[in-house]
């Protein structure tokens, strides 16, 4: 029930990040977002010390806020370094995000591990954390100035504008591929095969480096392909390897299955984030849009996969991500390129 406090804060300032960023411009926003996000981690620490439910609940609701917020503007700027460089290189931020995880993880690893206390843990996590997004976001690009005799529609229109929210349909679908595996994917190892725990962890593990990789190696092929037919590929190669997980029985098949969902899963939320940006004067409102849509998935992801699991089992459940992927094919020309791109 905590942990549902961070993702309320996140979904419930995604909505208006868009707005705070036209408003005040990117760096301002990210650092605010910086401060609430790092505040709530650090006072996490505190409920702990006092055992205070009530104390945790605020301070992990500020941490969602605040990486929710942070999560919005750091695509809108990754979306103005793409679009100033002319090249595709959106899906390389999102690999380093991978990367972060990983790390992340690793590290929670190791001080549980060694019984580390958790302010001694959490606190230099914030000072360290902070420091960096404030040393980044000396070198982000200037805000484009704002014409204010431009008739733009609100920051809340882009909730009304079709396409915006054919790219959110896309990302949600493409969130969910991805969000599965995070959640499910070794727990289905571990009951659907019979395998020992660690076998579990090291297929989720083989996942993330794919998707990893996919992220690295995907803008060149973006860029001679074009999105559309990148992206079908990709959930082509995702449904497909949710079925080889499922169905294939022996190591090889499986362990084919896993990079093929996380190379499938990687390229569908950057590249919505980039589409969502293709017009910098609406970047702000439209990936502030999209991903609220796309996070909406790692909300309702987990628990719908659960009520399948209950009745099917873990490893069959898997096969909702294939079912989904199927029909949300059909949104992926939202997402084509601007044609004086």
């Amino acid at each position: 029930m905590l942990l549902l406090a961070i993702a309320a804060g996140s979904v419930l300032a995604m909505p208006s990040a868009g707005t705070l960023i036209e408003r005040f411009g990117t760096v301002p926003v990210i650092r605010g977002a910086g401060v609430s996000a790092l505040a709530g981690l650090t006072l996490v620490s505190v409920a702990l010390a006092t055992g205070t439910v009530w104390v945790a609940a605020v301070a992990l609701f500020a941490y969602g806020v605040g990486t929710g917020v942070w999560d919005v503007a750091m695509n809108v700027e990754g979306a103005a370094v793409e679009q100033h460089l002319g090249r595709t290189v959106m899906p390389r931020f999102h690999a380093g995000f991978s990367l972060g995880t990983v790390v992340g993880s690793g590290v929670g690893a190791a001080v549980v591990a060694l019984e580390v206390p958790v302010a001694a843990h959490l606190v230099p996590v914030a000072a360290l954390g902070f420091t960096g997004l404030l040393l980044g976001s000396r070198f982000f690009l200037p805000d484009e100035p704002v014409d204010h005799h431009d008739p733009r529609p609100s920051a809340w229109g882009a909730w009304t504008e079709p396409r915006t929210l054919l790219i959110g349909l896309m990302v949600l679908a493409l969130a969910l591929t991805e969000g599965t595996a995070n959640d499910w994917l070794a727990l289905a190892l571990v009951d659907g095969y019979d395998v020992e725990h660690w076998v579990g962890v090291a297929g989720f593990a083989l996942f993330v480096s794919a998707m990893t990789a996919g992220r690295l190696w995907g803008p060149p092929l973006l860029d001679r392909y074009g999105r559309s037919k990148v992206l079908w590929a990709t959930m082509a190669a995702a449904a497909g390897g949710v079925v080889l997980i499922v169905v294939g029985d022996y190591p090889v098949l499986v362990a084919l299955g896993i990079v093929l969902w996380g190379t499938g899963a990687s390229l569908g939320f950057p590249v919505g984030m980039s589409a969502a940006a293709d017009d910098p004067r609406r970047a702000a409102a439209r990936v502030s849009v999209v991903s609220t849509i796309g996070y909406a998935a790692f909300l309702a992801g987990p628990p719908l996969l659960g009520f399948v699991a209950d009745r099917v089992g873990t490893l069959q459940a898997l096969l909702v991500v294939a079912a989904v992927l199927l029909p949300s094919a059909a949104v992926v020309p939202s997402a084509r390129e601007p044609r004086n791109r």
